[in-house]
């Protein structure tokens, strides 16, 4: 067995131990925590919607551990096991070596890996989601999606990976700063396009109707200098009782999204405040920040990809006999996220910085305790537990547990 085996198969043990112990110490809080409403929420939230909320809670999370044990599972399967080896060398029979055996072999692992999730989001849908009032998909709805999902993979996906496969190939020791800038490109791309045509594909928006709620908001973007392409309502309760907004797109194209479902359970104060919260967002740059980040982790992992993809032991060490860009490109994208894992505290950390930032700016902008009812409703409808374990939330939060973000909110207010 090779020192890199060695170090995957402790990087493999390291990220699974961690999130199952991670997932226990959630449950473990919630539940203890189950029997009484935290006393700052005593007034919008009652005992059985705070129970519900922890039972819920602990249904997802165990259910997440079920997760972490079929993708740990999965990995070993696809790597050490042999599965990738073999679905190489099976389109390397049929396609030969080229392009096309390339994303023939990455469409294929693809393939695999969604059938492998698909009973796990069935149950999620039909029967955990279900249970707790949440679901509103039907049965040809979730096929439907799932197909629609299938297609614009293909139809965006397949030339990406040509030509990420043909820059890797052709374009010697640098390819890694020309597939980067292709990368970037087709992000861009895809967020341009996204609110007028791939999100209608999934759910209808429709422009916001009620005059006094629409005055209302456009005064707020006034007043916060955003300009957008239009106030769009989405038939999110065709899918789930879950509420949201968020904005979307960039330049001309943004767009401003409110589930039905929110609209229905928030007076026009506190819509209002949400609205003002996305609108921080907006105003501190954090969507921009956050793709320029990304982008520069995608350089990096793209130039660690192009120093690892020349040594034979890296192959080897994953069960893996040949060479190629596209076996190299897949044994990097799964094998990194268990070597990275524990950084995700850090990531979590930076994206409840610019909620806080949000938070404030809508204090400002509208009402900070339209915001808290907002908030509390939002927990209470939506099931969120009010008492997070404190070391599960630092890892996985990307916003802050209700009793921070509240407290902070009632200072400002």
């Amino acid at each position: 067995m090779s020192a890199f085996t060695l170090a995957f198969l402790l990087a493999v043990a390291t990220t699974f131990c961690l999130r199952q112990y991670l997932a226990w110490r959630h449950i473990r809080h919630v539940a203890a925590h189950r029997a009484a409403v935290p006393a700052a929420f005593s007034d919008g939230i009652d005992l059985a919607a705070h129970q519900k909320a922890a039972d819920y809670t602990v249904a997802r999370t165990r259910l997440g551990m079920l997760d972490t044990c079929i993708d740990c599972a999965a990995l070993l399967a696809f790597t050490l096991a042999g599965g990738i080896e073999a679905l190489h060398q099976f389109w390397l029979a049929h396609l030969g070596s080229g392009i096309a055996q390339g994303i023939a072999l990455i469409l294929s692992l693809s393939f695999a890996s969604g059938l492998i999730s698909l009973p796990l989001s069935l149950y999620t849908t039909f029967v955990l989601e279900a249970k707790f009032g949440f679901n509103h998909t039907s049965f040809a709805t979730f096929i439907a999606d799932q197909i629609k999902q299938l297609l614009l993979g293909l139809v965006l996906g397949v030339p990406l990976i040509y030509a990420v496969l043909w820059l890797m190939s052709k374009m010697g020791a640098n390819w890694w700063l020309y597939v980067w800038l292709t990368w970037i490109g087709f992000n861009l791309f895809v967020l341009a396009v996204y609110p007028t045509w791939i999100a209608p594909l999934f759910n209808k928006f429709s422009p916001m109707q009620d005059d006094t709620m629409k005055t209302r908001i456009e005064a707020l973007l006034v007043k916060c200098g955003f300009q957008s392409s239009g106030l769009f309502v989405m038939d999110g309760s065709k899918r789930s009782a879950h509420g949201n907004a968020y904005f979307t797109g960039f330049g001309k194209t943004k767009r401003i999204v409110f589930f039905d479902t929110l609209l229905t359970q928030l007076q026009p104060g506190e819509v209002e405040a949400v609205l003002a919260h996305e609108l921080g967002h907006f105003k501190h740059r954090h969507v921009l920040k956050r793709i320029v980040w990304s982008f520069a982790a995608s350089l990096l992992f793209l130039f660690v990809l192009g120093q690892a993809m020349q040594q034979p032991w890296f192959y080897q060490g994953l069960g893996v006999s040949s060479q190629s860009t596209a076996l190299a490109l897949i044994l990097f994208f799964l094998t990194a996220p268990v070597f990275l894992f524990p950084l995700t505290p850090l990531t979590s950390l930076y994206s409840r910085k610019h909620e806080f930032e949000a938070d404030r700016y809508a204090a400002r902008q509208s009402s900070a305790n339209d915001l808290v009812n907002a908030l509390v409703k939002l927990y209470r409808d939506n099931a969120s537990t009010l008492t997070p374990d404190p070391l599960h939330s630092a890892f996985y939060d990307s916003h802050p547990p209700a009793s921070i973000r509240i407290a902070q909110l009632r200072a400002a207010g």
